[in-house]
């Protein structure tokens, strides 16, 4: 089966890990092999688990499968506000970093794709960009009685729903329910803004994650695959 693609040079990631960065569209006007010949970028291309002719043209042409990602959704109802739940400041903008530069070291921008660091360097730059209201809109941090960091969520509105950036519970404080009353927040974050769903993605392997999400009545909408190819 032909594929056909378009190619999206993304200027934001290559200059902030340093390399050419370019996400390939399906169902675009060039043909893979055209598209490949023309870009010396790292190129990415997110495919629906359901395309496997897609996946094996990629196969063939060079790709590897770097991860797997679900999309989850929540219809909004009643909520109510999360005790220990707050605005983050910008006071806790170093500690937010640390812990997202911890907690998604494993990412999608993993070596060997990208420098071993960056990974953790580019999550630290979105919760930071959170807090400062840049691409998401607001990020809301778990605090135990003492004031101590226990997790976090960022979220933004996209086409009328709440969309989740990210959302993590700090090692020591994991099996306390802070996911779930941070997911809770999120979603009354949605309420008060009149917004009907909350959506998020998460890792196929992040199991922890899956569970929070079907455990709170989330629905699976979707799967699909990353898939890499260096020039």
């Amino acid at each position: 089966m032909p594929v056909h693609v378009n190619i999206n040079p993304l200027a934001w990631e290559s200059d902030f890990f340093r390399q050419p960065v370019a996400r390939l569209e399906l169902d675009g006007a060039l043909p893979l092999a055209g598209a490949i010949a023309q870009s010396d970028a790292l190129l990415q291309v997110k495919v629906p688990a359901q395309r496997t002719a897609v996946i094996d043209a990629l196969s063939l042409h060079g790709f590897q499968l770097v991860e797997g990602e679900a999309d989850l959704a929540l219809n909004i109802k009643r909520t109510e506000r999360q005790t220990g739940v707050r605005i983050a400041r910008e006071a806790q903008i170093p500690a937010l970093r640390a812990a997202a530069a911890a907690a998604f070291s494993q990412s999608r921008f993993r070596a060997p794709w990208f420098d071993a660091d960056d990974s953790g360097r580019f999550y630290a730059q979105w919760i930071e960009n959170a807090v400062r209201g840049i691409f998401d809109n607001q990020c809301l941090i778990a605090c135990d009685e003492q004031g101590a960091l226990q997790g976090y969520v960022s979220m933004r509105e996209v086409a009328g729903d709440v969309r989740i950036g990210l959302l993590a519970v700090l090692p020591d404080a994991q099996g306390k329910g802070v996911g779930q009353r941070l997911l809770l927040a999120a979603a009354d974050w949605g309420r008060v803004r009149q917004l009907e769903r909350l959506r998020v993605a998460t890792q196929l392997s992040n199991l922890t994650a899956m569970r929070l999400y079907l455990r709170s009545g989330a629905r699976l909408e979707s799967t699909a695959y990353w898939f890499y190819r260096k020039a």
